[in-house]
């Protein structure tokens, strides 16, 4: 649990200072139009510091780190995530600078989301795992009881 909390701290510390960054960055180039440096801090916080914090609510509830398949996702999605924001912080840079980005670094920015993805899928397989069975169809659930219609009106 540690772990998922020192990484929701490092990803707080990372999007407060890309924040910074991009304001200082701009105002030092005097650029006053659209960069994807405007988002990243905004990624960071959420995709980093808000959701490994629910993460690790998950992981206090559930005991994620368990099952097996915890170490996957968590080494995978923050794979994904460090590639993505440092390919939005790449390309807003080089927008701040007037250069062209280029087709690499939508490729790699697309790899990121990729393993986002699979993060996410394994994060979701690694919940199915920690939630308790269900019983089978057959079993009635206590809390609904269906009511016969009546025929007191026909």
């Amino acid at each position: 649990m540690r772990k998922i909390l020192n990484t929701a701290h490092a990803y707080m510390i990372v999007g407060l200072l890309s924040g910074l960054f991009y304001r200082e960055f701009t105002k030092a180039k005097d650029f006053h139009g659209d960069t994807q440096l405007a988002v990243v801090h905004t990624h960071v916080l959420a995709l980093g510091m808000l959701f490994m914090l629910i993460v690790l609510v998950l992981e206090k509830q559930f005991t994620l780190s368990s099952v097996g398949l915890f170490a996957w996702f968590f080494r995978i999605y923050n794979a994904g995530l460090v590639v993505t924001v440092g390919m939005m912080t790449l390309h807003g840079i080089l927008t701040v600078l007037g250069r062209e980005s280029g087709e690499a670094i939508a490729l790699v920015a697309g790899l990121g989301h990729v393993l986002l993805t699979v993060g996410l899928v394994l994060l979701f397989i690694t919940l199915g795992k920690c939630l308790p069975a269900t019983k089978a169809s057959g079993a009635t659930d206590p809390g609904a009881t269906a009511a016969a219609p009546s025929s007191e009106g026909q």
